[in-house]
């Protein structure tokens, strides 16, 4: 069952399959786990976001439109979830912003979002570099936080980004750029600030 397409397990769930949900929810709960810690910064409010996504994803199956894709509507339902708990939290990001600032020679900002994953780091490095790439995204504006979660930390493709936030793919592009100026920005402030 876990080598079937998304939409085929949909529909087996839909017509009473008992695995095919529980096939659906191995393939995307840790993804979307990753994903609702990045964007709302706490772990325990990503395992109800994920909890609450996988319900209405449950809850909605009958209404799934065939001719889409999964994917994009698995994560339009999350990113739906994830900007209603930012909204009731008055939009104040949860991440611990007093991580260590990066030393001078640093490198670029689009750097420091791809070293996140970059196994070649010790793994204390690599834990610092996260809390201190995680500060920064937590100061961003909630709909940049959001499309760089989906462009560069869950690695979706434009098309599916689109999808997911109903914009034409320019405007992903667009944004997208804008989030990585808005990243690029708010590091060196936090670097300026390391200095003063």
């Amino acid at each position: 069952m876990t080598g079937k397409p998304d939409e085929e397990l949909l529909a087996e769930h839909i017509a009473g399959a008992p695995d095919a949900f529980n096939a659906l929810v191995r393939r995307y709960a840790n993804e979307l786990f990753n994903f609702f810690s990045r964007f709302v910064g706490n772990r325990s409010a990503a395992d109800d976001l994920v909890q609450e996504t996988l319900l209405q994803v449950h809850l909605a199956a009958s209404s799934f439109d065939t001719t889409r894709r999964f994917k994009p509507w698995l994560y339009t339902i999350a990113a739906n979830k994830g900007r209603d708990y930012m909204r009731a939290r008055g939009r104040k990001p949860t991440h611990s912003l007093d991580a260590s600032s990066p030393d001078r020679d640093s490198p670029s900002p689009a750097t420091l979002l791809e070293a996140e994953q970059d196994s070649s780091l010790s793994k204390v490095v690599q834990q610092e570099q996260r809390k201190r790439v995680q500060a920064v995204v937590a100061k961003m504006p909630d709909h940049l936080r959001l499309i760089l979660t989906l462009g560069y930390f869950q690695r979706l493709p434009y098309a599916e980004i689109a999808d997911i936030l109903d914009i034409p793919v320019g405007t992903v592009k667009s944004r997208l750029h804008s989030a990585i100026g808005n990243f690029g920005r708010l590091w060196q402030d936090a670097e300026m600030g390391k200095s003063d």
